[in-house]
């Protein structure tokens, strides 16, 4: 049991798949919901405190190098006019629900990894961005668990 525990936890740390794919493998699995749903929170937020601090940092410095540099730029420009598109819609006020609600609608491409790695274009505080990434990340999982466990009961699995 501990086994499929540690997958769900590290597969909420991958990109792109985090806990939108972690949640539903451990309903697939047959593991507890409100367990497994703390694990995958858990594993979803442990990389947000280095993406904040790093990935920008990370990108400026491979946006000039050979092989990298064409995909670097390209994330770097791509962060930061999303992050400049966010904030003239919502103005810096409504920076944190926009961020919560970005990150909490499970859909591709708009988890932890991507919503802090915006609010580090946007100059969010980390305790700030912290905060609505973990909330957004919760409500991804509640509706995540919905429907896996909804899935999982109907079509029998």
């Amino acid at each position: 049991m501990l086994t499929k525990y540690l997958y769900c936890l590290f597969v909420s740390m991958v990109p792109l798949l985090e806990l939108r794919g972690a949640v539903p493998m451990a309903a697939l699995m047959g593991l507890p919901y409100w367990p497994s749903l703390v694990v995958c929170i858990i594993g979803n937020m442990l990389p947000v405190p280095v993406i904040y601090f790093f990935a920008r940092k990370v990108l400026i410095w491979g946006k000039d190098k050979p092989y990298i540099g064409k995909f670097f730029t390209y994330c770097y420009e791509k962060g930061e006019s999303g992050g400049k598109k966010l904030l003239a819609k919502t103005g810096k006020g409504g920076l944190f629900i926009a961020l919560l609600i970005f990150v909490g609608i499970p859909l591709p491409g708009t988890g932890a990894w991507t919503g802090t790695l915006a609010a580090s274009f946007l100059d969010m505080g980390i305790k700030e961005t912290t905060a609505a990434v973990c909330l957004g990340v919760l409500l991804a999982g509640i509706i995540m668990g919905i429907v896996s466990v909804t899935g999982v009961h109907f079509l029998g699995i």
